[in-house]
């Protein structure tokens, strides 16, 4: 089942709050409410809305005073990309680009026709999913970046111990039993130094086909380094 969108309405006139709960809610939302900026911020916490509405003329705290605090307060942190509109009754541009600069998503004038604010608010939702598409795009790249600097580094690391091998097999006698016995002890340690590198560092993400491929390119060299001796 598909988990609603929570919209928390904050407003001082309970004609509005009343209107919107039941305009959203027959619309698939769900809504909480609170009247003033205090009850706004406990109600952040405990319903932990994806989007919030709010008046800026209210009691207690503004609008102004609420957003500050949820975009800059470390108790609010995990709320702070939370996208927040504003209703006001000021049509000062002066003051909506204050807004804008403090995180305000966007402005509803006083008074308001509905289907602008659904219109505004879907826009705002859409804006808010594409944010976290580009997140989680970022986050990806990051990772695949990690995982490349992660087998690099393991690449390097296996020059060594190979070309130990390698001088080894040069200088071996395969009829010296003692020389095949140690040549075999030695090699076994080499792998164990080399697993316990990768084991190292081994990126906290999905390796499987790369790391899958670059197993298979060892074994086929161990395996045809082993039908050569």
């Amino acid at each position: 089942m598909e988990e609603k969108t929570k919209i928390l309405i904050v407003d001082d006139e309970s004609i509005n709050l009343d209107f919107f709960n039941v305009m959203f809610t027959k619309l698939g939302f769900s809504v909480e409410m609170a009247e003033d900026g205090e009850e706004a911020l406990e109600k952040v916490k405990s319903f932990k809305p994806d989007l919030i509405i709010l008046d800026n003329i209210m009691p207690k705290l503004s609008g102004w005073k609420v957003t500050k605090i949820l975009k800059n307060h470390q108790d609010y942190e995990e709320f702070r990309d939370v996208p927040v509109m504003m209703f006001s009754a000021m049509d000062d541009v002066k003051d909506k680009i204050e807004g804008f600069e403090l995180g305000i998503e966007d402005y509803i004038t006083k008074p308001f026709n509905f289907s602008e604010v659904l219109a505004r608010v879907r826009a705002v939702l859409r804006n808010r999913e594409l944010y976290k598409e580009v997140l989680k795009k970022e986050k990806r790249i990051s990772r695949i970046e990690s995982l490349n600097e992660s087998l690099i580094f393991f690449t390097r690391h296996l020059k060594e111990p190979l070309a130990v091998i390698q001088s080894w097999v040069k200088e071996l006698e395969p009829t010296n039993q003692d020389q095949v016995k140690s040549l075999a002890m030695q090699v076994v340690r080499e792998v164990e130094k080399v697993k316990e590198l990768a084991n190292q560092e081994e990126p906290a993400t999905n390796m499987h086909g790369t790391l899958k491929d670059l197993e298979e390119k060892f074994q086929k060299h161990f395996s045809n380094w082993k039908s050569d001796l």
